[in-house]
C-alpha cells in the first residue's frame, strides 16, 4: 500500500514587510486585505502543528498543490523553500503552483527556488515543464501549473492548449499507473465562483473525460471538497483541502486547516483508494481525524 498527503494553500505567514516601491501595482490590494484579516486566519502555529501531525503519519510521498506565498513578494519565495525542505526532500514532495505564487508577472521567476520540487523525473532539476511526471511506487503524479498572472479583483486560472494537449498525450501513455493529477484550481463545476475560476476547465475535464485518472488533486478554494468527474468508464474523484495554515475568525467563513490522506493499492483497472482527512475541530486538542472514506465509484455522482 501506497500513502500519498495532500494539502494546500498554506499562505505562509508571517507576511515579510514590504518595500514602498512593492506595493505600486497589484500587490497593494493584497497587503492591505492581509492587515485587515488574514494575518489573523493564516498562521504559523497551526501549518506547523498540522505538519508536525502528517510527519507522524509516515505517507510514503507529499502532494503540495500550490498558494505556498501570500502576494509574491521576492522575499517571500527562499522562506517557502525552507518550509518545502521541513516536508521533505525533492524527490519526496511534489509542488504545483497557485495564483498567489504568480500573483505578479515577475513572481513567476522566483519560481526557480521550488524548481527541485516541481522538476520531470526525465528532467534537469532545474528545468521547469508542465506538466511534468513523477514515478513513485504505483503513482505517477502528473503536475499542471494554472497559475497565471492576472488583474485585481481577479484569482482566476488557466492551463492552455499545450499543457492540455500534453496531459492528454501523458494520461494515455500512463494507464498502467495510478494517474495522480496534481493543480492547483478546482476543476469541477461546483462552488466556483467565476472570478476564481480554471478558465479552461471544461477542457480540462474533456480531457479526463476521454483519458480517464485515478485522483485530481486541487487547492483554491480552503475548503474539503470531493467532486467526482466524468471518466471513460468511472468517475474519477477530485478532492480539495483547507488552508493549511486556517484559524477560524469569528465573522469569516473559514474551514479549520486539515490535510488527506489516500491509502493506495491494487492493480490497473482496480486500484483500491480510501481517503482519510486530518486536521483541527472545535473543542478537541490538536490535529485530529476528521473523516475517512472508501473512493467508491459505485457511490459517485459525477460532476461532468
Amino acid at each position: 500500500m501506497f500513502t500519498l498527503a495532500h494539502l494546500s494553500d498554506p499562505h505562509l505567514p508571517p507576511l515579510p514587510k514590504p518595500r514602498l516601491a512593492e506595493l505600486a501595482n497589484k500587490r497593494v490590494l493584497g497587503y492591505l486585505h492581509w492587515r485587515q484579516s488574514r494575518h489573523r486566519i493564516h498562521r504559523a502555529e497551526q501549518v506547523d502543528l498540522l505538519v508536525r501531525d502528517l510527519h507522524a503519519q509516515a505517507p510514503d510521498h507529499v502532494a503540495v498543490t500550490g498558494d505556498l506565498v501570500n502576494i509574491g513578494l521576492v522575499a517571500e519565495f527562499a522562506p517557502a523553500r525552507v518550509w518545502l525542505q521541513s516536508l521533505g526532500r525533492p524527490h519526496e514532495v511534489t509542488l504545483v503552483p497557485g495564483n498567489h505564487d504568480a500573483y505578479l508577472r515577475q513572481s513567476l521567476a522566483a519560481h526557480g527556488h521550488w524548481a527541485d520540487f516541481m522538476s520531470d523525473d526525465a528532467a534537469n532539476s532545474s528545468e521547469l515543464r508542465f506538466p511534468f511526471v513523477r514515478r513513485r511506487g504505483p503513482l505517477a503524479l502528473i503536475g499542471l501549473s494554472s497559475a497565471v498572472p492576472t488583474a485585481p479583483f481577479l484569482a482566476t486560472g488557466r492551463l492552455g492548449a499545450a499543457q492540455l494537449a500534453r496531459l492528454d498525450e501523458l494520461l494515455g501513455r500512463l494507464a498502467d499507473c495510478c494517474r495522480v493529477v496534481l493543480v492547483h484550481h478546482p476543476p469541477g463545476r461546483t462552488r466556483v465562483r467565476r472570478f476564481r475560476s480554471l478558465t479552461d476547465a471544461p477542457a480540462l475535464r474533456a480531457v479526463l473525460a476521454r483519458r480517464g485518472a485515478e485522483l485530481v488533486l486541487h487547492g483554491h478554494d480552503h475548503v474539503l471538497a470531493l467532486d467526482w468527474l466524468t471518466g471513460p468508464n468511472v468517475p474519477i474523484p477530485a478532492l480539495g483541502v483547507p488552508s493549511a495554515s486556517a484559524m477560524p475568525l469569528h465573522g469569516h467563513r473559514v474551514e479549520p486547516a486539515a490535510y488527506n490522506l489516500y491509502r493506495i493499492d491494487g492493480v490497473p483497472g482496480a486500484w483500491r483508494r480510501e481517503v482519510v482527512t486530518r486536521g483541527f475541530r472545535a473543542g478537541a486538542p490538536g490535529v485530529v481525524e476528521l473523516a475517512r472514506r472508501e473512493l467508491n465509484p459505485s457511490t459517485a455522482s459525477p460532476a461532468g
